[in-house]
């Protein structure tokens, strides 16, 4: 085990360097992205099965619960992580990158590889903001219908034909698009980055907010783009998920390596 005097004299790495994004990079993002996706599409459908059966889970069971109102926020919020199931497509993306042929084994070990400490650590945030906003939206249910458990077709009622229910709606949409933005900005470059790199989770969370930062518009364009494409993909039943997860997760690789780079030794 490393000791703490010993592990603070090791070197520092550089900061990572970013560059400003645009259209043309999103473009060529997205294009080798579905280059991934069709030399290996049997990860994409296997990561993106994953996603898709998770949504369903996450629709289902509440309503079967009596836990109605949760539904709608379970699956808005089942986006903010999707960086982190897309892991294994990231590796797919890095070997094919490299010029090796993907494994099973070298995909589904991608955390135990370097950095996979540190990834672990940003799943783990990822997925407190989603119990985050699954309590905000459970304070919110609270405030404008009371603490009784409605059924799926008086929740429904209550939610689109009273005056509360649309509030509750405005009020639970802006605090999920800050939060959603707030998750978008600390993780668009940070999970790729740490699989690539031999960096801690602090230092890929800034470079990711650098990245965001460097190009605002061009950035926030593409996670406004994510995020109505995964919407429209969940509306068929998440069925849609089996083609966006992989082709999002690939161009999202291409697209860190298109924006942050690294000093030269020497």
């Amino acid at each position: 085990m490393t000791d703490v005097n010993d592990a603070a004299a090791l070197p520092r790495q550089p900061e990572p360097m970013v560059r400003a994004a645009t259209i043309d990079d999103i473009k060529a993002a997205l294009e080798a992205g579905w280059a991934d996706l069709k030399a290996a599409p049997l990860f994409g459908l296997f990561f993106g099965a994953i996603y898709w059966l998770g949504g369903l889970a996450l629709i289902i069971l509440p309503a079967q619960f009596g836990y109605a109102w949760a539904v709608f926020p379970l699956a808005a919020g089942f986006a903010l992580i999707g960086p982190f199931v897309a892991v294994g497509l990231y590796e797919v993306s890095r070997l094919r990158e490299q010029g090796g042929t993907p494994t099973w084994s070298a995909v589904l070990g991608t955390v135990w590889r370097q950095g996979g400490r540190e990834l672990s650590w940003l799943a783990f945030l990822t997925i407190f903001i989603f119990i985050i906003w699954m309590y905000q939206v459970r304070m919110l249910y609270a405030l404008f219908f009371g603490f009784a458990s409605l059924d799926p077709v008086l929740f429904a009622k209550a939610l689109f034909l009273t005056t509360d229910g649309w509030t509750f709606l405005a009020v639970g949409t802006c605090v999920g698009a800050c939060m959603a933005l707030f998750t978008f900005s600390i993780t668009v470059v940070s999970f790729p980055l740490l699989l690539d790199r031999d960096y801690d989770v602090v230092t890929a969370i800034i470079t990711s907010v650098r990245t965001v930062q460097a190009s605002p518009t061009v950035m926030l364009g593409w996670g406004a783009i994510t995020a109505v494409t995964v919407f429209l993909a969940m509306t068929p039943f998440f069925a849609g998920l089996l083609l966006v997860l992989p082709l999002w997760g690939h161009a999202t690789w291409h697209l860190y390596r298109r924006l942050v780079s690294f000093p030269t030794a020497g």
